[in-house]
């Protein structure tokens, strides 16, 4: 009992003289802070060393109390200490305030003592924020004189470095180079210590306040934003123990590790949708992280480039992850608020080295190297799109190391939206970077051919912010939509600048991409290109493309979609719609004019084939148009009959082709045609009937494609007498005949759905004995039993656009029990017609539904195998083209090549030159003959169709021949 007394009546003596130290030390603080205010120059240097005393003895005193009152809290003690460490705090920050208002001091001594007192007072700042927790009673009140310290400080080096002599600041601060005296030099080398150390310090507190949770926001402001402004102030003349790379690393490192435990918290059992208000509180600080990293970037271009792949690394990460979480119903306001708070600043954290002055080019292709690097991940060549995926989490995202970057596939959609945001920001760069980006378009069609982004592209909806003069708007679109917006973007920033014939190249090069999604990215470009660009360019351009149309053009393309004829087509006729009508005349007056000619002849029908805009030529030169399709139509059914089937012409049928292509396309109206195209179609079905020739086959088969839908866009037709024939014809064909069974019918098969959709304009007997109506039923059965995909979306469609409109009450009898449609997805045997009903009925709904993307794991799916093939194909098509440009290379480095050639016999080549030299006399016979009467005109005609026939043969003569 005794022993228990004695320890604690000994407790409460230490306690005593504790506070009776604190009672001292306080009374001392208070006379010394009362003088503060006062004239203090000649004993400035005693109060610093009274200060760094007393720091020194603060922070021993803070970290006993701390550990004391986790063993035994001592109440009253650590209560009068904790007010004199607040009374202390306050007499720092009155003290630098009062350093401001004297000169530097000079001597060595002198120095030293500030540079201590600077030190020891900012430990104990952070000493006592690290112990903030253990304070509650003053807590808040520490803090803010905390922050009244660190502001005191940073006012100190501002008013230090006004007196300092930047015009020296090239020499180290030591040296006395240049003609600075040794006063000057001791004067910037004290400021450059007192900064040093303060950038140091306030980066620890910085880290510290980031750690904390949240709760020390004013500290982290003041103390990050102190360091940006002191490195400000050294105008980059720190020594080289200021090390901006690490601090820009810490920086980043900050961000990484916020967004990381976000991702952690959000992919853990999320089952509420995350609100704005809780998106933006873990945003704000990291975009407060990201614009100091900005800032000290764009001061220290060369020390952040050292850190170049963190940088690259956590700008794609933050890229990867707003996509991510754009695809997550309840993350959409994280994404939107990624985009309005984080797109653009992560942007300028590149451009500030990027746009840099002090950073080479080399070093600046390097980073966009390395940031847009070449798709060097090799995937198995056979290997199925879907089971070799898993869709990227966010884990992973994280778990990538700058090492790894470039051979990893996590961050590929990333790098799609980062390049996509440097095109529309493009306008920020500087004129060697935009050429830089311009070099990089065609790493990105290369990118986008990879199936995970080619899905990805077109069924994500990302949130993008638009700024328009000083209207900011956050909206959501297709990512497909959003990529074409900033590559056209790019266009116009480089519209004046060295990068322009880097971009033409690359359109030029890419203009045939085999690739669909990259061939429509290309035909938007050149579209926006022909709307914007002037006349005279445009024009110019398209008259190159027509004469290579020419180039290419040979019968046999013209009804070939995939033709270079037909593309070269489909691309003028796109052009054109956009054009003047004065480019669509002389266009036409090229192509068609008055050349009679069988190149004319194959170029006008691909051009019609493609929708050539009829309607913006002149007036007089529409009508004229107009009436050629027509007359050239009539003269080609009025002079259709078996022995036509003998020609062997593949361009031959091309006013159907024309007529059928423009009726359409709505570009020809015809309601004053009368029954022969019936008697047309009928021939042609007997025509097919009765062939045995399989070339008079294909030729037929053609024939009926086009003429059944030309019938179909003639709902007054269909009240003719004469359909009822048609009608029975086409019955005998594809459903009763011998012929029903060859597969060459089916490519007739799409002209055959337009032509019964339209059958809904013609009344039907319902009656079981009408001949009429039991051959529309059947066919509608044949038709609608076709279980191909795309047969079966043909014909529900049209059998939706005739039960819409017909007058027929009975419907049931058009459809047969074994409807492709009515079977079951799962085993494809049993059919039922309800179900044929309850899909009709969806896709009726669907087809009234406007489209909207929708990203779902089962479209994605699908198109996860469809931009597979497509990119195996690209790969076949690259391959071959390489292939072929070996060959051409050899035989041009051949030396042995022009003696291949001369082995043909001397009399060929040198007969084939006579043909040319004759075809040059019958050329300037022909310009000179001017027919003066009817006779004498239609012999110069027939000449001139013959030499043009002549023409071709003989040119592929020469060329055969080696002839120049």
């Amino acid at each position: 009992m005794e022993s228990s007394s004695s320890s604690s009546e000994l407790q409460k003596l230490v306690e005593a003289i504790k506070i009776s130290e604190c009672m001292l030390n306080k009374a001392v603080l208070n006379v010394a802070a009362k003088h503060l205010d006062s004239d203090i120059s000649g004993c400035l240097l005693q109060f610093l060393l009274l200060g760094t005393k007393a720091s020194i003895w603060c922070g021993k005193h803070l970290k006993m109390t701390a550990m004391s009152t986790e063993e035994s809290p001592e109440e009253e003690h650590c209560s009068f200490f904790y007010q004199l460490l607040l009374d202390f705090l306050r007499f720092s920050a009155s003290s630098f305030s009062s350093m401001t208002r004297y000169s530097i001091v000079t001597d060595k001594a002198s120095m030293e003592i500030v540079e201590k007192f600077i030190l020891e007072q900012l430990n104990l700042t952070k000493d006592a924020i690290s112990e903030i927790k253990n304070i509650d009673s003053i807590g808040a009140e520490v803090l803010k004189t905390a922050q009244a310290v660190i502001d005191a400080v940073i006012r100190l080096c501002k008013e230090y470095s006004q007196v300092i002599n930047w015009e020296f600041s090239g020499a180290e601060p030591d040296n006395n180079e240049n003609g600075m005296d040794c006063e000057q030099a001791c004067i910037k080398n004290h400021f450059m210590n007192i900064t040093t150390v303060t950038v140091e310090k306030l980066f620890e507190l910085g880290i510290l306040a980031a750690n904390d949770g949240g709760s020390l926001v004013a500290i982290l402001n003041v103390s990050w934003k102190g360091l940006v402004t002191l490195l400000q102030l050294a105008k980059g003349k720190l020594p080289v123990k200021v090390k901006v790379a690490d601090i820009i690393v810490t920086l980043i490192s900050l961000i990484n590790g916020s967004l990381k435990c976000a991702a952690e918290a959000w992919s853990s059992s999320q089952k509420e949708t995350v609100s704005i208000n809780e998106a933006r509180r873990i945003f704000v600080p990291i975009k407060f992280y990201l614009i100091n990293a900005v800032k000290l970037a764009s001061l220290y271009p060369c020390q952040a480039y050292l850190v170049y792949r963190d940088l690259a690394l956590c700008v794609l990460t933050i890229s990867t992850f707003k996509l991510l979480v754009s695809h997550e119903k309840l993350l959409k306001n994280v994404s939107e608020v990624m985009a309005e708070l984080l797109e653009k600043t992560s942007l300028d954290l590149l451009s500030s080295l990027l746009n840099s002055n002090d950073v080479k080019q080399e070093f600046k292709y390097e980073l966009l190297d390395w940031l847009f690097f070449d798709d060097c991940r090799s995937d198995a060549v056979n290997e199925n799109p879907v089971s070799k995926r898993s869709m990227t989490s966010m884990d992973e995202i994280f778990s990538v190391s700058y090492e790894a970057m470039p051979r990893s596939r996590v961050l590929l959609l990333g790098q799609v939206a980062l390049f996509s945001s440097f095109l529309r920001y493009s306008f920020d760069f500087e004129e060697d970077v935009k050429l830089m980006i311009a070099r990089k378009l065609g790493w990105f069609m290369n990118l986008i051919i990879d199936e995970d982004i080619y899905s990805s592209i077109l069924v994500s909806q990302i949130p993008v912010l638009y700024v328009s003069g000083k209207t900011v708007e956050l909206i959501w679109g297709p990512m497909f939509s959003i990529l074409l917006h900033a590559l056209k973007t790019f266009m116009i920033v480089v519209s004046s600048t060295l990068a322009w014939e880097e971009l033409g190249s690359f359109l030029v090069k890419n203009f045939f991409h085999p690739h669909f999604l990259c061939s429509e990215i290309m035909m938007e470009l050149w579209c926006f290109l022909v709307r914007h660009a002037e006349m005279e360019l445009v024009n110019g351009f398209i008259v190159e493309l027509c004469a290579l149309m020419k180039l290419v053009a040979s019968p046999e393309s013209v009804f070939v979609p995939a033709s270079n004829l037909r593309k070269m087509a489909r691309s003028i006729c796109m052009f054109l719609s956009f054009s003047t009508t004065s480019v669509v005349d002389c266009v036409y007056n090229s192509v068609v004019g008055n050349d009679r000619s069988q190149l004319s002849s194959i170029l006008y029908a691909a051009l019609l084939l493609e929708g050539f805009p009829l309607s913006k030529l002149s007036q007089k030169m529409t009508s004229i148009a107009k009436e050629k399709i027509i007359s050239d139509y009539f003269d080609f059914i009025n002079s259709f009959d078996d022995k036509s089937l003998t020609v062997s012409s593949s361009e031959y049928g091309a006013p159907v082709f024309a007529l059928s292509a423009s009726l359409q396309s709505h570009q020809v109206t015809m309601s004053d045609i009368d029954m022969k195209t019936l008697k047309f179609l009928v021939a042609i079905v007997c025509g097919y009937r009765n062939s045995v020739d399989k070339f008079k086959k294909e030729f037929c088969c053609k024939l009926l494609s086009q003429t059944l839908g030309i019938v179909s866009n003639l709902s007054h037709l269909y009240a003719a007498k004469e359909m009822e024939e048609v009608i029975l014809e086409l019955h005998d064909l594809f459903v009763s005949g011998p012929a029903a069974s060859d597969t060459l019918l089916h490519q007739c098969k799409p002209g055959l759905a337009l032509f019964l959709a339209g059958l809904s304009n013609m009344g039907m007997s319902e009656s079981d004995d009408c001949a009429k109506s039991s051959a529309v039923w059947e066919l509608y059965h044949m038709l609608l039993r076709e279980r191909h995909w795309a047969f079966v979306h043909l014909s529900i469609a049209a059998f939706g656009y005739f039960a819409a409109r017909t007058n027929c009450n009975q419907l049931w009898r058009f459809v047969p029990r074994d409807a492709a449609l009515s079977y079951d997805l799962v085993t494809g045997n049993e059919a039922n017609e309800e179900r044929f009903m309850s899909e009709f009925k969806a896709f009726l709904e669907k087809e009234m539904a406007l489209p909207a993307v929708i990203n779902s794991s089962e479209q994605q799916g699908l198109l996860l195998e469809e931009g597979f093939a497509l990119k195996e194909k690209v790969r076949k098509v690259s391959n071959v083209n390489t292939d072929v440009a070996r060959c051409d290379i050899m035989e041009i480095d051949d030396e042995n090549q022009s003696i291949k050639r001369r082995k043909l016999p001397d009399g060929i080549k040198k007969g084939v030159e006579l043909l040319h030299d004759g075809l040059k006399i019958i050329s300037d016979s022909l310009t000179q003959w001017q027919p003066n009467h009817i006779e004498s005109a239609e012999l110069h005609d027939k000449f001139l169709t013959h030499f043009s026939s002549l023409e071709n043969v003989i040119s592929n003569l020469l060329v055969l021949s080696g002839s120049d």
